[in-house]
């Protein structure tokens, strides 16, 4: 957080927006190749925890490009700056005792280490949604593998631009070989372990 937010003076503070939501904000981060399941793993992990009465949110990668990241392409530059921005926005989500749930390809370690670095104090949990490329570009429901290899999508992550697995993630979940209950029971496990208070 830079000097001049620091010295915002605020009549609600951190501690006062978590009393009020019963508990602190968090990130999690879901990343992996295109179709490997992170948008259906976060949209159940939101109704999971909203039932549990829970203040969640989800920011999705395809819905962040059409408004607030609509300016940018896909040069290594513009997807650095898309996983930026969004990491700024989950981490005012998590200020004000938000769990935000960001399921973004974000395909560079560099990127994600910025993002953790950006969620300051907050919990930050990187799940690694793991599965093999061939199993992504078999159940892709855009058909953008197929475009990709045939040439008419260029940097495309799992085909022409890389992907590099996290090393060291809080969880793994393999899309492949798990159940989306089984695979959201661990994130839902590990939050309401960390999260004080939730």
């Amino acid at each position: 957080m830079n000097a001049e937010v620091e010295c915002i003076r605020r009549s609600v503070t951190v501690a006062d927006r978590f009393r009020h939501q019963g508990h602190p904000g968090g990130i999690v981060w879901l990343t992996g190749l295109p179709a490997a399941g992170k948008s259906t793993v976060a949209a159940e992990l939101e109704r999971q925890l909203f039932a549990l009465g829970k203040s969640v949110y989800v920011l999705d990668g395809d819905i962040v490009r059409r408004g607030l990241c609509a300016d940018l392409g896909f040069s290594p530059a513009d997807r650095a700056e898309n996983i930026r921005r969004v990491a700024e926005v989950a981490a005012l989500f998590a200020d004000a005792g938000i769990i935000c749930i960001a399921a973004l390809v974000s395909p560079l370690r560099r990127d994600r280490e910025l993002a953790r670095k950006l969620a300051r104090e907050a919990l930050f949990v990187e799940v690694f949604v793991n599965a093999p490329v061939e199993i992504c570009a078999r159940r892709d429901p855009k058909g953008l593998y197929a475009r990709a290899q045939a040439g008419e999508i260029r940097e495309f992550t799992g085909v022409s631009a890389p992907y590099e697995p996290p090393k060291n993630p809080e969880i793994e979940i393999r899309t492949d070989q798990t159940s989306v209950s089984d695979e959201v029971a661990s994130i839902r496990n590990y939050l309401l372990k960390h999260l004080a208070g939730c």
